[in-house]
């Protein structure tokens, strides 16, 4: 990545913070005559500590190594989490320039394939794109998308039963674009992540409005409220594990629970499916 690339996607990031904090936010007087949205770059330039001409320069992109002190200042006056702070700082950190990568193909591990196909719960393995690496037959049961060769980003934006599928999908569409940027970093030249952003940039109108806020959080387990066509609503926990460069994803009910009860006729009425656990595509082979 050139010094370029970066202070381009430092201001553009900067930018798009400010305009999500408002002035009563920071405890400045709203006042009748704002033409922004947000925070004005000589606001922020204050709060923050430095000069305005200095903050100006930093959205231009003519400062490609602002110091720690200065990204963590901005991150207090923007008001950013820690994993939002950390993406800051990862911006405007001085690192060596490398050559544009080639498109490099995630492996399973091939304990990761034994464990797929005899743990009892819906389980897969996914790619730091979210493409869909290896899955097993309960989880195919739980949705077709979660076949290998799915990317379950573009299912989510693009796929009408996969919307369908979700209890609240605008919140999951947020989540996981704000997840992709974090898993993505500062490594904007992997051919994957150039693929799939691009695609889901031209298809999808909430990619593009989800992509400008430049949201950065980190996609972790939790309770997952599902429509299933055929069983009804499920209440399943999510387990996010990372194993051996990729992430193993597991969806388990509470013992006892109707949910229980639900996703043990599910396996009951799953056909064997190869392609499930045993297939290993490369990135993006199939949609």
């Amino acid at each position: 990545m050139t010094d370029d690339d970066r202070t381009n996607r430092l201001g553009a990031y900067l930018r798009a913070r400010r305009d999500l904090v408002t002035p009563a936010q920071v405890g400045l007087p709203v006042g009748d005559n704002r033409r922004v949205p947000g925070l004005r770059r000589e606001e922020v330039a204050m709060l923050a500590g430095i000069s305005a001409d200095y903050y100006l320069r930093l959205e231009r992109g003519r400062d490609a190594h602002p110091s720690v002190q200065v990204l963590e200042s901005l991150a207090r006056v923007l008001q950013l989490d820690d994993v939002e702070s950390a993406y800051l700082v990862g911006l405007g950190a001085d690192r060596p320039r490398t050559a544009r990568r080639r498109r490099v193909e995630e492996r399973v591990p091939e304990r990761l394939h034994h464990l797929l196909a005899s743990i009892g719960v819906p389980a897969f393995v996914e790619g730091r794109s979210f493409d869909v690496l290896a899955s097993n037959d309960l989880a195919v049961a739980l949705s077709p998308r979660l076949r290998p060769g799915h990317n379950r980003l573009r299912s989510l934006l693009l796929d009408p039963e996969e919307q369908a599928f979700q209890r609240d999908w605008s919140a999951a569409t947020a989540g996981m674009v704000a997840a992709l940027r974090a898993n993505i970093a500062d490594d904007v030249d992997d051919a994957r992540f150039v693929e799939l952003v691009g695609e889901l940039a031209i298809s999808s109108e909430r990619f593009r409005a989800l992509w400008a806020r430049h949201d950065v959080h980190n996609l972790e387990g939790g309770t997952a409220l599902i429509d299933h066509p055929v069983v009804g609503e499920l209440r399943l926990h999510r387990d996010k594990l990372p194993v051996g460069g990729v992430i193993l994803v597991v969806y388990y009910p509470d013992a006892g629970s109707e949910s229980d009860e639900k996703l043990r006729m599910l396996a009951g009425l799953a056909q064997p499916d190869r392609a499930g656990s045993e297939s290993r595509y490369p990135i993006g082979d199939s949609a």
